[in-house]
């Protein structure tokens, strides 16, 4: 009785959890306190369910390849220069630079300073080009760089279950589930970044500011963050200096490192010119704090420890890997502004999401009742324990897709609705075993046993070949198959605990309480 008890206890407090974890998500009116105490998870409506903004957007890589190529030809213009070779030495044309004059015949100190400081350049004849290497990682940094710039963006906004995903080699697809207004989706994203570097006002009260009483020439901006599983938006105030001191433009790149006490940092390296300039602000503005800024979000504020001169800095600020990647990617696309243009656009209605919401929740019920019915009309009474399974079953993955956050999208219905169909597939066959070891006069409580332990490897075998073609799927799939990928796979496990374990308690539950003579099966 012993075992029976826990599986039991277990059981009754899986049901407890899930009902507790489900509420908030079928009522939106649920207190604080109780959204609270499961991390305010909650599951979401996709696009095709809740309506919104659907775009691709495609990234223009060649002009933001053509814009680094432009900051390095300043650089190399200014090298010439010192030399004494004259302005007109060089050249900027759309896709290389071109050297001319006296430079052409001794290009032996341009090469050497391409080596040390431009080794992303290589000279052939008399044009300076990308490296093949290198104009395939500003490519692929201009589209991350753009990715990341239009969730920053939307993040700052809390939308709900936002979607900003590659597809392809420079395309990007943005959903906005809830957003009607395809000209405000278009305006929160479409801007390039703007990166600036301003001082933080620490002489003025940032609570008499936050009061109203704003000093002359600062500004109040915030660093704002969007937590992807409490799905809450945290703001956290900075008294800001408007003076600009420096912008992104002066940025060559930026990458994560990993400093002395194994945290990662962001390493920046900046141009001849951001270099001498961040030197003198470094030098000025010793032991004060530099705010990081970008589309007004204040990304970091470190105090400035000692002068930072060479053009190259490290910013720290208890960065996780993930933090500091986003924070590079979004520097990189500060100092690399890649336009996007937008070249699909759509508003799916309110009505579309109304429709398949109620066409979902109507083939579920309908499903579900008929499996019941048929499995009451055909096996009795272990019919109605292979229902309490499948009821079981339902509650749980909701419950699963409730805590996760997950989105439920018209595919995600679907898996559910499959989920409901192969819910009392494994006790089916269980059943049918029970009924061989009866036609053969076993004892009941015998033939429930053989029937569990012969049925078992089927099971488990039918489970894991679907588990691995919902795996495949969710691997290879679109956002769509994925979602049903995620439904489907979520209900094979559970399907396993509900089938085996939750009806054979039930099963030693009777035949503990009394000696079985008969099994209505």
């Amino acid at each position: 009785m012993k075992p029976v008890k826990t599986r039991l206890i277990l059981i009754i407090s899986l049901i407890v959890i899930s009902i507790f974890s489900v509420i908030p998500s079928i009522y939106p009116n649920t207190p604080g306190w109780w959204k609270a105490v499961i991390g305010n998870a909650e599951m979401r409506l996709g696009l095709d369910l809740q309506g919104g903004v659907y775009l691709v957007e495609r990234v223009e890589t060649g002009k933001a390849v053509k814009e680094k190529l432009y900051k390095d030809y300043t650089d190399i213009k200014s090298f010439v220069k010192s030399k004494g070779y004259g302005k007109d030495a060089v050249s900027f044309e759309d896709s290389h630079i071109k050297i001319k004059g006296k430079l052409l015949k001794n290009t032996r100190e341009l090469t050497k300073y391409l080596a040390e400081h431009h080794s992303s350049l290589q000279l052939m004849d008399d044009k300076i080009y990308f490296k093949k290497s290198a104009l395939s990682k500003y490519k692929e940094e201009a589209v991350s760089g753009a990715v990341e710039v239009m969730r920053n963006r939307i993040d700052q906004f809390g939308l709900v279950a936002p979607k900003i995903a590659r597809q392809g080699k420079n395309l990007i697809v943005v959903e906005l589930p809830g957003v009607k207004d395809v000209k405000q989706a278009v305006k929160l994203i479409g801007k390039t970044a703007r990166l600036t570097f301003k001082l933080v006002d620490d002489k003025h009260s940032l609570l008499k500011a936050l009061n109203g009483k704003i000093p002359k020439g600062d500004e109040i901006l915030y660093h704002t963050t969007y937590n992807k599983f409490s799905h809450k938006t945290t703001k956290r105030p900075y008294l800001i200096e408007k003076s600009i001191l420096m912008s992104g433009a002066e940025i060559s790149s930026a990458n994560v490192q990993i400093n002395r006490y194994n945290q990662p940092t962001v390493g920046v390296v900046l141009n001849s010119d951001g270099a001498k300039k961040f030197g003198d602000i470094t030098t000025k503005y010793t032991g004060k704090r530099l705010a990081i800024i970008l589309d007004d979000n204040v990304i970091s504020a470190p105090v400035i420890e000692e002068p930072i001169l060479g053009g190259n800095a490290s910013i720290s600020g208890r960065f996780t890997m993930a933090q500091a990647n986003n924070l590079a990617i979004a520097l990189r696309s500060g100092a690399l502004p890649a336009p996007v243009r937008i070249i699909q656009n759509e508003t799916v209605g309110p009505t579309l999401g109304a429709d398949s919401i109620h066409a979902g929740i109507l083939a579920a019920i309908v499903g579900t009742s008929l499996v019941i019915g048929f499995m009451i009309f055909y096996y009795k009474l272990s019919g109605l324990i292979a229902d309490f399974a499948l009821l079981e079953n339902v509650l749980f993955l909701m419950a699963a897709l409730s805590l996760f956050g997950a989105t439920l999208t018209l595919p995600g219905i679907a898996g559910i609705i499959l989920t409901i169909g192969m819910a009392v597939d494994a006790n089916v066959l269980i059943f049918e075993r029970i009924r061989e070891e009866l036609r053969e006069n076993k004892p009941v409580v015998i033939a429930i046993e053989n029937g569990y332990n012969k049925a078992f490897f089927t099971i488990l075998d039918s489970h894991v070949t679907a588990l691995i073609t919902a795996t495949v799927l969710f691997y290879f799939g679109s956002g769509p198959v994925k979602g049903f990928a995620i439904t489907l796979s979520l209900g094979i496990i559970i399907n396993l605990f509900t089938s085996l374990v939750g009806t054979k308690v039930i099963f030693d539950i009777i035949s503990n309480k009394r000696e079985l003579s008969k099994l209505s099966i």
